[in-house]
């Protein structure tokens, strides 16, 4: 990397930085510390009751010793670990409007990084494709978090399919205590095992469903353990057809070139229909897994969904 090229990314870097620490310190640090809890409580000092205390607080050792009662005082322990699972298999690539969807996941990755390091939490990164392409052990602070976002960004995998699978296993292995692990993808692919052999007369874009069915049995197990956010990420392309005619598509991770005539109102329409359905299967699946999911496009702001996701699961902390 030329001296040119390091300066470029830095700038990159810096622009993604300046975006999201606006909305993070803004609004969403607060809502992340509500919604993303400590993992219990540590023991903190002994007070003196008053009027209004919870009685089961009371410690009988030393309100017996004393003479009157006294209450013991716990503190959240607060510091947890984020790990950011980011899917760059070739998919992420496209782009209809101002940015990619992989641009897009850098950005969603800074904002939750920098919210965790906030409320000093430790954030954790793993690339994916159909392989692991690279594992930043969790660690805080600001130079660290910008090297994360910096990986996201610009990271050059080796592979160009998607195995969600592989890596749900691979965070099993390296992550042996509870953290929040953050699926950050497009979910379209089909997993590997079923490629050979298979008659696949559509396009993998239009395939939003296959990959997290495929991969439901490791969602559940890996949400068992830790806590599983989900993070769909797709373009306004992916779930309309433009209309230009006959377009001659070419699969981003398999090579696959498919013709489709976008002409065809009819066609557009049942295209569109499906990929809503498959959408909103995806979420029901996610439910169904037990994990909280979000879905976002490129050519939407993602401040909105993101606060709705936190407001949303901090009603249903206090509700029980």
């Amino acid at each position: 990397m030329n001296t040119k090229q390091a300066k470029e990314i830095l700038k990159k870097v810096r622009q993604v930085e300046i975006r999201t620490n606006r909305l993070v310190n803004d609004s969403l640090a607060g809502q992340y510390r509500s919604v993303f809890k400590g993992r219990g409580m540590d023991f903190d000092e002994v007070r003196e009751y008053v009027p209004g205390d919870e009685v089961r607080s009371i410690d009988w050792n030393v309100t017996a010793r004393v003479g009157h009662p006294f209450i013991k005082k716990f503190t959240e322990e607060r510091e947890l670990t984020i790990l950011l699972m980011v899917d760059v298999s070739a998919s992420g690539n496209f782009g209809s409007h101002q940015q990619s969807k992989r641009q897009w996941a850098a950005e969603i990755a800074s904002v939750l990084a920098f919210s965790a390091i906030r409320n000093n939490d430790k954030v954790g990164l793993i690339l994916f494709t159909d392989h692991v392409e690279k594992f930043i052990p969790p660690r805080k602070g600001r130079r660290h978090v910008l090297r994360v976002i910096r990986e996201v960004l610009f990271f050059e995998p080796r592979k160009r399919g998607t195995d969600l699978n592989g890596a749900l296993e691979f965070l099993l292995r390296v992550t042996p205590h509870r953290a929040i692990a953050v699926v950050i993808s497009d979910f379209i692919g089909s997993p590997p095992n079923s490629r050979k052999g298979a008659s696949r007369m559509r396009s993998q874009m239009m395939l939003l469903e296959s990959l997290a069915q495929a991969s439901f049995t490791m969602l559940r197990q890996a949400n068992r353990r830790h806590d599983l956010v989900a993070v769909q990420i797709t373009d306004r392309y992916e779930l309309e057809l433009p209309a230009l005619g006959r377009l001659v598509l070419t699969d981003a991770e398999t090579g696959e070139v498919v013709e489709i005539n976008t002409g065809d109102e009819r066609k557009r329409a049942a295209f569109a229909e499906r990929q809503t359905r498959a959408r909103a299967e995806l979420m029901r699946l996610f439910r169904s897994a037990g994990i909280d999911g979000i879905q976002l496009r490129t050519d939407r702001p993602y401040a909105v969904e993101l606060a709705r996701f936190f407001e949303t699961r901090e009603k249903r902390r206090l509700h029980g």
